[in-house]
């Protein structure tokens, strides 16, 4: 090759080179700064992921961590506002596959927002779902692995102690979780629910699973499913007059949380979404319902 071929093949590819980097390299989209959040569950999830900054709003399920709990509301979950949550001024809303009325949804694209819709689940796989979704939403892919990963250590070391300790000991305690009652219908928790999910790792036996999801027991099966404990969520407890008042209905006559006044109460968010929570609710519970266990000694 002759040398002034050599020299214009070399100048030809430095300026390829230097076109190259004069080219416009692809912009990556801005973190969303602004973020709403309808989903309590969500919520704890964007809080545990250091991501609590950016959430400028949220809805009134989202009560866990505290800073959470101060957040500006734009309603409840299931009875959203469109305008409530555009006045906010977003430039991302994550929502639970719960949050409604379906419109709302809509009504945010249309105005332009960035709308997404957490994972669907009825069992505890739901909540590394929930995890990897948020992770990824708000751009911290990293930390929502490491997020996971402690969840299922927790988890899993929860049901390995209880596992230990009462598989095999014998029958397990009925439990009836009671989301309303007195005045109106009373409305239990069936299978495929969180409250279903927490009382098998505590290793009882939910009477309400001959049904799917929350639905109301007639007071004929609810006199005999004699529950051995009752499980309440704690706004439930509020308006039936506390623990105490809801083992004294008349629906529970003869049962042993009637004769034993065995009613436990947890925080709504904690026991009713499957959440980041789930294995301390788990703890809990169980401490309550055999003897001889504390649920510090088991997370």
């Amino acid at each position: 090759m002759t040398a002034p071929l050599t020299r214009r093949m070399a100048l030809t590819g430095m300026a390829a080179g230097l076109c190259a980097l004069a080219a416009p390299l692809p912009l990556r989209a801005a973190p969303a700064a602004r973020v709403a959040i309808a989903g309590g569950d969500l919520t704890e999830i964007a809080f545990a992921l250091g991501q609590g900054g950016r959430i400028i709003a949220a809805d009134t399920t989202s009560t866990w961590p505290e800073a959470a709990a101060s957040l500006p509301k734009f309603g409840y979950l299931r009875r959203l506002s469109a305008e409530g949550m555009l006045s906010t001024a977003p430039d991302l809303v994550l929502l639970s596959p719960g949050a409604g009325p379906a419109p709302v949804k809509a009504q945010l694209q249309a105005a332009g927002l960035n709308v997404l819709t957490g994972p669907l689940g009825d069992d505890l796989s739901a909540i590394p779902a929930k995890i990897r979704f948020v992770a990824e939403a708000l751009g911290v892919a990293a930390q929502g692995a490491a997020l996971e990963e402690r969840f299922a250590a927790e988890l899993a070391a929860v049901d390995a102690k209880l596992g230990a300790r009462l598989d095999g000991a014998g029958a397990q305690p009925g439990v009836l979780c009671v989301l309303s009652a007195g005045s109106g219908p009373l409305i239990a928790a069936g299978r495929g629910t969180a409250p279903d999910a927490v009382i098998r790792l505590a290793r009882g036996r939910n009477l309400g699973a001959g049904m799917e999801g929350y639905k109301p027991l007639s007071p004929e099966l609810a006199m005999a499913a004699a529950p051995d404990a009752l499980l309440l969520p704690a706004h439930a407890a509020e308006r039936l007059g506390g623990p105490l008042a809801a083992t004294k209905l008349p629906v529970f006559a003869g049962s042993g949380a009637a004769r034993d006044g065995r009613a436990v109460v947890m925080d709504a968010l904690k026991l009713m979404s499957f959440g980041l929570r789930t294995p301390r609710a788990a703890a809990e519970l169980a401490a309550a319902l055999h003897p001889g266990l504390a649920a510090a000694d088991l997370l």
